[in-house]
């Protein structure tokens, strides 16, 4: 494990302490590594190598006949994922940078400069480690982000059948409010099939549709365009291909959640799993399995008891942190910062300059500000409290002030095995609602007060003329 810089005093100065003295710094680029060792270690310590599967073999072998045992290097792209898993395979300590936190010193920039750069920050521990997750996940991660732009390009199918609709003048949209639904696809493989009277089409409906019939038939009279038509039916395909993608995706992340949740077996809570309530799911938003189970199975506890966090988001927020993040993160302050769901306070002379949140993609924070969307018209208190932050700062910042608390819940779940409990959410209502009576009470002493004075004044100011 990677040291933390440490000071050793000297009289009335100070200097730094070389903590980790097998240290390695690597430079990282698309074609090439550039990987420098202490210059004690071999005749030539700054080696560039190739980006071959290889070659990344060979840069852990030359690490560990240098007696290397810990590595820093830059978060390029995604060129560094293939040499961090080689080299935690042959147990080499990884310490993975932010490329903005290692500035080069005022010296010409090349790859062979970085490198000694790097290697001369981590060995004296001046580097901060960004989190990443166990390398079993990876694959679950790379899979769920997947799934995510897959429902993105079924948004953009669903739009473009919508706009073919809209260009035939076929008003479907006023009768109907989701084109996804069991009427809505009915109707679209009709027309697809080549039918065009509306009676029938209208036929098709769903008797809890509740605009009248004659209303429906309006709605499919359109102005028929063959090349609109031809749009409608490769969008409509191009819609069923990518759901039976999603079923296909989805059992391949079924067989990695059941080797991710038997190896963490050990440390699994053995009892019954309590259920949530039931939420209604949008098509495409759910996972053709029991992710509910899944997640309990690995996690300890259920997370979708948790109001708006659903199935999918729990694998998702399983496939972005891993099993063990708290262990990652000493305390909840430290895990909210780096979901980048808190204040990015920039302070100077005392006074408080900025509190902007930086634009950083993080996909498990993006995941719970999605979760705390949904909570904006929820019965509760997490709903209470997001429309009490929107009375306040607005609807934006009252997205990261949910989201913020959701992390918070998270994290104690899972840090203390303990699951979610209403009757704490629901002791806090009660209290905030006294509380508010209190005030009200106080305000309407107040008012009184006021107008007994007003009407004595007045009364005064008669018996005076």
């Amino acid at each position: 494990m990677a040291k933390k810089a440490q000071k050793m005093k000297k009289g009335k100065r100070s200097e730094l302490l070389i903590v980790n003295i097998n240290a390695a710094g690597i430079d990282i680029a698309s074609t090439e590594y550039q990987v420098c060792v202490p210059e004690d270690r071999d005749a030539e310590p700054n080696r560039r190598f190739e980006a071959y599967t290889c070659d990344l073999h060979s840069i852990a072998q030359w690490l560990k006949q240098c007696s290397i045992d810990t590595v820093a290097m830059e978060a390029t792209g995604i060129y560094w994922v293939q040499l961090f898993m080689v080299l935690q395979e042959y147990g080499i300590d990884v310490v993975l940078c932010n490329a903005k936190h290692i500035k080069n010193i005022a010296e010409k920039k090349t790859d062979y400069v970085d490198a000694s750069w790097i290697q001369l920050l981590h060995s004296y521990g001046l580097l901060r480690e960004s989190f990443q997750p166990e390398n079993q996940i990876r694959q679950l991660k790379d899979l769920m982000r997947h799934h995510e732009r897959i429902i993105q390009s079924i948004s953009q199918d669903i739009l473009r059948i919508q706009k073919a609709l809209e260009m035939m003048n076929i008003k479907v949209h006023k009768v109907l409010s989701d084109i996804k639904g069991k009427s809505g696809l009915n109707i679209l493989e009709a027309i697809i099939g080549g039918e065009r009277n509306p009676s029938v089409l209208a036929a098709l409906v769903h008797h809890s549709v509740k605009a009248s019939k004659e209303e429906i038939i309006k709605s499919l009279e359109g102005n028929w365009n063959d090349a609109q038509l031809f749009i409608l039916k490769q969008s409509f395909d191009s819609y069923r291909f990518a759901l039976g993608q999603i079923e296909e995706l989805d059992q391949s992340i079924k067989q990695l959640l059941i080797a991710y949740a038997h190896v963490a077996g050990e440390k699994k809570n053995n009892k019954p799993i309590e259920r949530a309530i039931k939420r209604k799911l949008t098509q495409g938003n759910i996972l053709h399995f029991d992710a509910e189970q899944y997640s309990y199975d690995i996690l300890g506890v259920n997370l979708t008891r948790i109001p708006g966090i659903s199935s999918l988001t729990a694998i998702k927020l399983i496939s972005e942190l891993g099993r063990d993040f708290t262990s990652k993160f000493p305390s909840v302050k430290q895990f909210c910062s780096w979901l980048n769901i808190v204040p990015n306070n920039k302070i100077s002379a005392g006074k408080i300059l900025s509190s902007k949140v930086p634009k950083r993609k993080n996909f498990a924070g993006q995941a719970l500000r999605v979760a705390a969307n949904k909570l904006s018209k929820s019965k509760g208190y997490l709903g209470d409290y997001f429309r009490r932050m929107q009375s306040k700062l607005g609807y934006n910042q009252a997205i990261i002030a949910v989201a913020h608390k959701l992390a918070r819940i998270v994290y104690h779940m899972v840090k203390v095995k303990a699951e979610y409990d209403e009757s704490i959410d629901r002791a806090k209502n009660v209290k905030l609602l006294d509380f508010k009576r209190k005030s009200l009470q106080k305000r309407l002493a107040k008012i009184e007060n006021e107008i007994y004075l007003s009407n004595c004044n007045t009364s005064n100011l008669l018996l005076v003329r």
